[in-house]
């Protein structure tokens, strides 16, 4: 049963995690945020592989939306297999890795920190190569995560760039909605894990689909993507309804399997017209909002919290990926805890 894997389990834990997270942070947030106020910061560079990649996805939408500061996403290869360096002398820097043992992450930070940079790591390990190599460090504080795919240190990730964010823009309303997260997440447990194990198995044949949505809920997207990947090899592929309207709009048939993410807010209006197109094409829609209309379009649909923060609902379109990625996994007689061919900790140079 869904509700006995260790995947399961620690979904339910993350409620529990942001409010430990949020906690233990809080001093840490701001000796950064006091620092980076002295420093010309002109740019921020982020290092990351798979989920964390997508923390790091998240991370340069809601920077370049708060603070207008432009986010690139590193290419470590250029360090590791190259063996070159860049100059970030004026950037702030961030690794962000679960396990902190990421060792092309870890040469980005090496390589910041002897330019000059301002570092950061994200990590659930203290003592990690990433976390002792930054000059700060903000710890998810997620505990022992036992299932391969990724759940409780993903959200703490990206509760902490979130944190971070409001801390550094100055954002009070932004720290406001933030400390209700925990709760809402709890909110969206309750009112959606039965409802998705009731659909789950609708799709139980189902060996492709594709995720899309727009601006800053793309990391989840991609997140969600990934977690059907590893827990039910589907072959799912997530794009930004912006990219979808060009060439890959041509795969789509009747009933191929689409979700979308879908919350109020300013990416809204371009989502109602891709999902239009998809219904004018007999696709499968699979809706995830908090507008009754929007979710009234889909041929299945799961609700999340009010709110028009694009800031915001990627924690609860995360949850609603992550239990049914999992109840997937399970209905198709599949274990999320241990994907074939994946090992907890995977080191990319």
């Amino acid at each position: 049963m869904t509700n006995t894997t260790q995947m399961w389990q620690e979904i339910l834990e993350q409620p529990s995690v942001l409010e430990r997270c949020k906690s233990s942070s809080e001093t840490v947030i701001s000796n950064i945020t006091e620092h980076l106020k002295k420093q010309h910061i002109d740019s921020v560079v982020i290092a990351a592989r798979g989920t964390s990649d997508h923390a790091g996805v998240y991370a340069k939408y809601i920077i370049e939306y708060a603070l207008e500061i432009p986010v690139a996403l590193a290419a470590p290869s250029i360090f590791t297999t190259y063996g070159k360096n860049v100059n970030m002398k004026n950037s702030l820097v961030i690794g962000i890795s679960q396990s902190g043992k990421a060792a092309d992450v870890l040469e980005v930070i090496k390589s910041a920190n002897k330019c000059g940079a301002t570092t950061v790591s994200i990590t659930n390990d203290t003592q990690s190569p990433l976390a002792t190599e930054s000059m700060f460090h903000l710890y998810c504080n997620a505990g022992l995560e036992k299932s391969v795919a990724a759940t409780k240190t993903f959200t703490s990730q990206l509760y902490l760039i979130a944190l971070l964010v409001a801390a550094w823009s100055g954002n009070e309303a932004m720290k406001k909605e933030l400390s209700l997260i925990p709760q809402n997440i709890t909110k969206v447990i309750e009112t959606s894990a039965e409802h998705i194990k009731n659909k789950a198995e609708r799709y139980l044949y189902m060996n492709e689909c594709f995720i899309l949505t727009r601006g800053m809920n793309y990391s989840i997207a991609l997140e969600a993507a990934l977690k059907i990947q590893e827990t039910s090899y589907v072959r799912a592929k997530a794009y930004a309804v912006s990219d979808f309207h060009h060439g890959p709009f041509a795969m789509i048939d009747k009933d191929m399997p689409v979700f979308v993410y879908a919350p109020e807010g300013p990416a809204l209006k371009d989502i109602i017209e891709m999902i239009n197109k998809l219904k004018e094409s007999q696709a499968e829609i699979i809706v995830i909002s908090n507008n009754k209309g929007v979710l009234e379009m889909g041929n299945c649909s799961f609700e999340i919290p009010q709110t028009d923060n694009d800031m915001i609902s990627p924690f609860y379109n995360v949850v609603i990926a992550q239990m049914f990625a999992c109840t997937l996994s399970v209905t198709k007689g599949l274990n999320p805890d241990c994907p074939r061919g994946l090992n907890k900790v995977t080191i990319t140079k």
